[in-house]
Formats: structure tokens, sequence, C-alpha cells
């Protein structure tokens, strides 16, 4: 039943069944109405299970001669869902008067009519009502109108496809037919049916058209690009024929028929002239599609191109063209883009390629308004930051524009600004031919930084890289001059008191300056201004502000820079006297700050540990040692280092991970197979016969089959009327359930339909079909189910059924729930640090779970939460070794819908040892958290069983 039928029918505001009696009477009637009304009951309650056996003929005398167009509509529909046999299985006598009326229809000289009735032959199954009509069908093929004659080509193409001896010279009709037509539907669907029914006619039109390929209309290209395609897989001798055709066709005005032929050329040459033009041409697609479904399907076209090894070369090329996509508005299509330019790039074309970036770069900090603005720069920072990692040679063209980013305070570009120091802090390390003019910059900036998270990292790596005597002595004095005024305390007592007395003076009130300007027309105004004396604030340096507002996290940083600076300054050719004056400088502003966190002047006061690590880093500078100087100087350098090298490691790892694949068995490796042994005599099957056995039916190992046999769900018991267990296999975005019925009765089971329904993102996206089942017979039920979001979602329903002959009303078997794991939906990723807080401030949904496991390891349960869901654990292996009683780890997951998964896993291993704990879980949704934690709950269960 075609969707016009459905939306036909689903006008109605409400249904309400009616009698037998009272659909005939109301079928008899005069009224088109009525009629109409009482046939869309009939419908509804033929397709709800309900049987009218009488109300055929009624139908037949009273329904079929109307002339009215919706009634003849509804007719159609009628004749599709009525049941055409009887309990014989024999065909009802009355549908030989259908049957006539039908032939009537399809010479009626109204061409809706015809073109409607030759639509719901498409759909009829039985030859016996076909065969009388076959020369009314025929002769509709020379119908004046082109929506008769186009679906007199579908009627007998469906006819051919089931029933090829009612019409065995169907191909060579049509081929007669499409050398004479000139409408392009019609051509469309007569070139379709040669295309599946005799491939050598359709090979001899084109042959005979190929020239004017270009100049057909979308439709018919179309199903010529897909000739092409299945002809040429079939004999690669055919490929030099169409190849040309193919070229023509990436350059049609139909962004359709450009997208298959691109995809057809690749199929069809491996030359790098081809390839080249399919990237162009999906390129093309990208730039001129608004749809951005469109773009990212075209983008993920050009990456599987690109992980063919043959088309780097190439793909490479094309770098600079595929970049322009960033032109896009949808940060999404941005993302993937750079993504795919990220493995393209190489020393040929990585100039070109930060050019771009920077330009566009430049582009973000003009567009302020412009939607997700900060998240894009974010992205090109960190882009910029790996181009930087892998060609130190254009390092030096970045850094200097990204440290131009230290400085930002608005809220939206403090995330970027955080991944520019990050960059900076590891191009530090990785540049040292670049560190003296980094340093050089990162002074000079120094005294603009005023978010507290920037600062911090900045003075490490002051203190960590400034090296030099110059450089010392020009970071103390930087330092010194961000902090202001020392002792901070007593400057502050003294502004505060200051400006107090002037305030005094001049009154409470704010002071009113009166000045005369001129305006535009060259006449005077004059222009009152209030001024305060109250410059306090604004005079302060960024560093001296953070510090008043209780942020002595940034003066524990600074006394840690501060300490190594004057350690390693002890160690130049500077006088006794200048190392002495820089401790003492440095000693002072550490002593400062943490007399400032004793007062009451902050806004908050100074944590304790923070306290002690100033005083601690005074105390090292009052009493150095050789420990405590390598501690400082070396140890904490060399962390830096294993760190950046156990990410590098990871990344790397996860990467290969992803990217490899393992090859199972060799293309020469020899097959045995148990079929071909010759034995004396029968014997069972051993360990060795069953794995050569497995791998001839494709199951590798006895694990895979084992897993097979766990997606099988049993729906009814063994004791029911009906027997059903369904296999349910998981693609990426939708189910497929194959479910064996079978009838443990000794009677016939008749309109036995799956009613399915679900529960959570899903969505079943078929008509349930009913079938006959007879005595102890089974059936395969299939039914696919659309997923839209990762959550746990629930499948359920039952099977109903009538028993031949019996007059009681319906039976039903309730079948059992299918529970879709998650777990086929969540796969491991990687993100940074930065990356992974961010998130993690952002997603609003968490789900708390408290450890409970017979687990005693820690890293044992760590893994334990890895395999159950699937999350890849972003803490380095070096930051989990070691003898201790507690553990801490951040975990991260990607859905198959994109969604992220965060997950940070906080345990200790008490006197009893026993591990207790908490699992918070992050999403963006609160269905991917919820099913997380419910996961994790039902394994730890399993766990401590």
């Amino acid at each position: 039943m075609d969707n016009a039928c459905y939306t036909l029918i689903n006008t109605d505001e409400g249904f309400e069944p009616m009698t037998e009696m009272e659909l005939r009477k109301a079928l008899e009637s005069n009224k088109v109405g009525v009629k109409a009304h009482a046939l869309k009951t009939a419908i509804l309650m033929l397709l709800s299970g309900e049987k009218l056996p009488s109300l055929l003929m009624t139908v037949i005398r009273f329904v079929m001669p109307c002339d009215d167009h919706l009634v003849k509509k509804l007719l159609l529909v009628f004749w599709e869902v009525v049941p055409k046999y009887g309990p014989d299985g024999k065909l009802l006598h009355e549908m030989i008067l259908v049957c006539d009326a039908y032939r009537k229809d399809l010479v009626h000289p109204n061409e809706y009519v015809r073109g409607s009735t030759l639509r719901f032959l498409c759909k009829l199954k039985e030859p016996e009502l076909l065969e009388p009509l076959m020369p009314s069908i025929q002769e509709c093929l020379t119908n004046r109108h082109s929506y008769v004659r186009r679906n007199a080509v579908l009627a007998i193409y469906t006819i051919y496809k089931n029933f090829e001896h009612l019409i065995p010279d169907g191909p060579e009709l049509i081929q007669k037919f499409l050398e004479k037509e000139t409408d392009a539907s019609c051509k469309r669907n007569a070139f379709m049916m040669l295309t599946t029914a005799d491939q050598s006619r359709a090979l001899e039109y084109l042959a005979t058209c190929i020239d004017q390929v270009h100049t057909f209309n979308e439709i018919l290209q179309l199903v010529i690009v897909e000739l092409v395609h299945k002809v040429c897989r079939q004999d690669s001798a055919q490929r030099s024929k169409f190849i040309r055709v193919i070229y023509n066709l990436l350059d049609s005005s139909s962004a359709a028929v450009r997208y298959d032929a691109a995809g057809t050329l690749l199929t069809l040459s491996t030359a790098p002239t081809a390839v080249t033009a399919a990237a162009k041409c999906f390129t093309g697609l990208i730039m001129n599609e608004s749809d951005n479904n469109v773009k990212l399907i075209v983008l993920d076209r050009l990456i599987r191109l690109k992980e063919n090894p043959n088309n780097e070369r190439v793909m490479q090329d094309m770098c600079m063209d595929i970049i322009k996509v960033l032109s896009a508005p949808d940060l999404t299509v941005r993302r993937k883009t750079l993504d795919l330019v990220m493995e393209l790039v190489s020393n040929r074309n990585v100039s070109e390629v930060v050019m771009f970036l920077q330009k566009e770069l430049a582009k973000t900090s003009s567009q302020e308004g412009f939607e997700k603005n900060s998240e894009y720069k974010q992205v090109l920072v960190r882009t910029l930051h790996q181009l930087g990692v892998r060609f130190p040679d254009v390092a030096s063209t970045i850094v200097p524009q990204l440290m131009e980013f230290l400085s930002d305070s608005d809220e939206k570009a403090v995330a970027s600004a955080v991944d520019v120091i990050v960059f900076v802090r590891e191009a530090f390390e990785r540049l040292p031919a670049l560190r003296s003019e980094m340093l050089g910059s990162l002074l000079s900036s120094f005294s603009q930084i005023s978010v507290a998270k920037i600062l911090r990292a900045t003075v490490w790596i002051i203190g960590e890289y400034a090296n030099t005597q110059r450089d010392i002595e020009a970071a103390i004095a930087e330092i010194k001059r961000s902090l202001g005024s020392l002792p901070i305390v007593d400057t502050e007592l003294a502004e505060a008191a200051e400006a107090e007395a002037a305030e005094e003076e001049q009154g409470s009130e704010p002071k009113v300056v009166t000045r005369t300007r001129i305006t535009a027309d060259g006449t005077y105004a004059t222009e009152s201004v209030y001024t305060s004396t109250d410059k306090k604030k604004e005079e302060k340096p960024p560093t001296r502000k953070l510090l008043l507002g209780g942020d002595f996290f940034v003066a524990s940083a600074i006394s840690t820079a501060l300490t190594k600076l004057a350690l390693k300054y002890g160690h130049t050719s500077a006088s006794d006297a200048d190392k002495n004056k820089l401790t003492a400088t440095a000693m002072l502003m550490m002593v400062s700050m943490a007399h400032l966190g004793k007062t009451n002047i902050p806004e908050k006061p100074c944590p304790a540990d923070c306290a002690s690590h100033i005083m601690a880093c005074v105390h090292t500078l009052a009493s150095p040692t050789p420990e405590l100087e390598q501690l400082f100087l070396d140890r904490c350098h060399r962390a830096f280092v294993d760190m950046l090298e156990t990410l590098k490691s990871h990344h790397e790892h996860f990467k290969a991970k992803e990217t490899s694949k393992v090859i199972k068995a060799q293309a020469d490796d020899p097959i045995t197979f148990r079929a071909l042994r010759v034995k004396a005599e029968d014997e069972f099957m051993d360990d060795d016969d069953e794995m050569l056995l497995s791998k001839a039916t494709g199951a590798d190992t006895k694990e895979e089959s084992s897993s097979k046999l766990s997606k099988v769900f049993q729906l009814s018991g063994f004791s029911d009327p009906v027997y059903a267990e369904a296999y349910v296999n998981v693609h990426q975005y939708d189910i497929h359930l194959d479910v064996l019925v079978v009838n443990q009765t000794p009677d016939t089971l008749q309109n036995l339909t799956l009613e399915l329904a679900t529960l959570g993102d899903l969505k079943l996206t078929e008509k349930p079909q009913s079938y006959t089942l007879g005595p102890h017979d089974f059936r395969n039920i299939k039914a696919n189910v659309k997923v839209s979001s990762t959550e746990t979602g629930i499948i359920f329903g039952n099977i109903v059924y009538d028993v031949s002959g019996a007059t009681s009303d319906r039976n039903c078997v309730i079948l059992n729930d299918i529970h879709i794991d998650i777990m086929d939906y969540i796969t491991p990723a990687m993100c940074s640090e930065v990356e992974f807080r961010a998130m993690w401030a952002e997603f609003e949904w968490e789900n708390k779970v408290s450890v409970r496991t017979s687990i005693t390891d820690l890293n044992a349960y760590l893994n334990h939460i890895k395999q159950t869901t699937n999350m890849q654990c972003l803490t380095p292996d070096s930051a989990l070794t070691g003898d201790c009683n507690f553990l801490a780890a951040n975990l991260y997951a990607k859905s198959v819908f994109g969604e992220d998964a965060l997950a940070n896993l906080s345990i200790e291993k008490g006197p009893d040892g026993q591990i207790t704990g908490h699992i918070r879980i992050r999403s963006k949704t609160q269905g991917i958290a919820l099913s997380l934690g419910d996961k994790i709950t039902l394994h730890q269960k399993e766990a401590q069983h």
C-alpha cells in the first residue's frame, strides 16, 4: 500500500468500528460520502484483524459501479487488504467479478483511474487475476498521457519479475517502447526494467545514445550510472566503454548524479586522474550544497578515499581544495574537515595550510557575533597546536600569533587561550631553538594576562625555561612588576588611607566636571562628566588583582617559579651581591604574598596548603641543599618530559589500535575441510575437526560462535502454542530482528502477526504483516528498528493469530522484552585533558554510582570498569602504577551518534581490603548517563557473585 493511501485513510479524526450489517447498509447508500466513510472503516477493520466474509459481494454490487475518484482510490486499497482466498486455500469466486472491474478501469477514459489501477496491479500477487488483464496492461503503453504509460511500465516490470510466464516478451516490448518514448519519467522506468531484467538490451540502448547521456534528465542519468556500475563490476572488460560517460556525468547539473558518478568512477579506475576527478567532484558538492547532512556524507566519502594508501599522494594534492570547506557555517562540518586536513598535511603543503588556518583564526576575532565562534577558535588553535608539534619548521610562524590570545579575558575565549598556553608549554620543550624568542614574547605579554589558569601556566613556563642570567633577571623584574608595590599589605593599607582622605576632602559625592564641545553642525554644547577619585582597581596589575580576589593558587605557582629562578641564578656568572639581591627580592615577593593571605584584605582567605607551599619555597631559598635543588630544577622538569612522552605514546597507541587491521588468515594459507577427509569408519568430531569446520563456515573461534548465540533472545515459553526467539543484529543506526516463529500445535494458524512496540529512542520502520502457519510449521519474520540516540531501549510486543475453523476470539502470546545493550553504541575514544575538563564543566547530567565489589585490587577494578563500559582511560599508566591505597582516573567514550560520555573513578582500599568510592558519570543527555550507571551497577553485582 503506497503512502498516499495511508494518508487518505488516516485523515479521519477517529475510528469507530461498525458491525457487518451497518457496513452493508452504509455501502448500499446512494450518498458518496457515506460510502467512502464505510469503506474506510472496513479497511481499518480488516487491517486490525477483523473478518468481514459477507462484505465482498456488497462492495462488488454497490461500490464498484461508483465513478467517484475518492471511492475508486479507497476501493483499490480495499482490494489490497481484503482476503482473496477461502479456507480451502483456493481463490474466491467473487474475485472473477473483481478482475472484470480491473479490466474496465484499465480502459477507463480518465487517466487518473487508469494510472491508479496500474499502480495497484504492481502490488497484486495473484497470477490468476493478472493473466486476463495482460492485453489491457500492454495497451496502456500507447496511451497519450505519460502518467498512464509510466505506471504501465512499472506494472509490466513487476509482473515480469514475479510471474515471468505471464509476459515472457516483456524486455523486448519495453525495449521497443523505450526507443519511441520521449517522456523522461517513462524512459527512466523502462530503462530501469531493462537494467534489472535484461542487461544486454539495456546496453544496446545505451550504445545508441551514449553521446547524448549528458543531455538526459536527472532521473534517467541516475539509472544509467547504476547500470554502468553493475555491469563493470561483473565484467571489468567493459570499463573502457563507459568511463567516458561517467567523466561527462561529473559535470551534470544534478548533485545526485555527480555524487553517484564520482563513486562509480572510483570503482571503474584507480588511476590518479580518476581519483583526482572524483575528489574534486566531492569537494565541489560540499562547497555548493547547503544541507549539512550532505556535506557530512560527502566528507565521509573523502575520508574513505584517503584511507586507501594508493590515493595518499593524490589526496595530499587536494588538501588546499578540501580546506576551503571551512567556509561552511556548521561547526561539525568544520571539525570533520580539519580532521581530514590533518591527515593530509605533509611537508609539501604544511606552509599553505598554516597560512590558511591563520587567516581563519584572524577572522574569528572580527566575527564576535558568529554562532559558536569561540568553539571554532578553539578547534583552530588545537589544529595549529598539532601542526606546530608535527612540523617544527612552521612552529616559528604559529607561536607568535597564538600568543596574542593569551591576554583574552572574555569567558568564551578563555578555552582557546588555555589551549594556546598548553601548546606553548609543549613547544618550549619540543622546540629548543625557539625558546629564547618565545620567552621574550611571553614576558612581553605577561602583564596583560588576567586569567588565573593561564597565568599559572605562564609563570611555570617562565620558571622552567628562563635559564640564562639575562632571562632570569628579566623574568624576576616582570613578575615583580605584575605584583605591584611591595610589601603588598603595607601598600594596600596606605592606598586605602589615601583614598579615604581624598574622599573626605572632596566630599562623598562624585566630582562633576563641565566641558564645552563643538558639535557636527558647528554649534557649541556643554558636557557634564561625573568623575571619581577611586581608581584603585583600575591601576592595579592583573596578578595583584587575582591575589586580592583570593586566588592564592597563583601565589603558589609564582613562589615555585621564583624559587627555580633564584636557584638557577646562583649557578650563573653573576656576582655574589647580585645573587643575594635577586634571592632577597624573590623572598620578599613570597613573604609579601604569604602575609597578604593572613590578613582580611583579600576577598577569600588563603588556603592552608597554599600558605604552607609558599613558606616551603621561602625556606628553600633561605637554606638551599643539593637535594632541594635537584627536586626543583631536575626532577620537576623530568616529570614534565615523562608526562609529554606518556601522552604522546598513549595517543599513538590508541590511534594505531583504531586504524590497525588484524589479518586473521593470509590469502595463500591452505584450508583443510573435514568434509573432504576420508576415514575408515564414522566417528565423532574431535576438537581439531571442529576447529577446521568452524574456519570453513566463517567462525574462526568458539568465542565468536558463542557471542552470536548471546544475541539470541527467547521471546516465549516452550509450552506456549507459538514459540518465538529473536536474533538481534545491531548495526550502527538500526537494529535488525530475525524472529523465528514455530507453530507447536496441530492446527493451522491464520492471520498470525508479530506486533512489536518500543520504549526509548527506538522506532519501528515496517508495518507488521500477517502470515499463515501450518501444523508444526515455522517461519522467519524480519523487523527493522531505527535507533536515534544512545540509551538502553526496550522492544516488547506479542503474537496474535486465529485458529483455522475456530469461532473464538483472536489468540495472543505475550513476548518477553528485548533490552538493547548500550555497549553496542559506545566506543573508546581519546581527548585531551583540557577538552575533558571543559566537557565536565559543561555537561549537566551526572549519575553517581557507589562502588560495591568483591574485587580487592584497585587497578583490577579499573580494568573491570573499562571492559564493562567500553571506555578509554585517559590517565597515563605511569600515574596509576605504584603501591598506593587510592586511585583516581578519568575515562572517556564516544557514541556512534557523536555523544560524549565522561567518567571519573575515585576509589580507595580500606584497612579491611575492601574497595570503596564512587564513579561519577557525566553526559550531555540523561539517557547515556543513566544507562552507563545501570550497566556498572549490574556488572558490579555479577562480579560479587
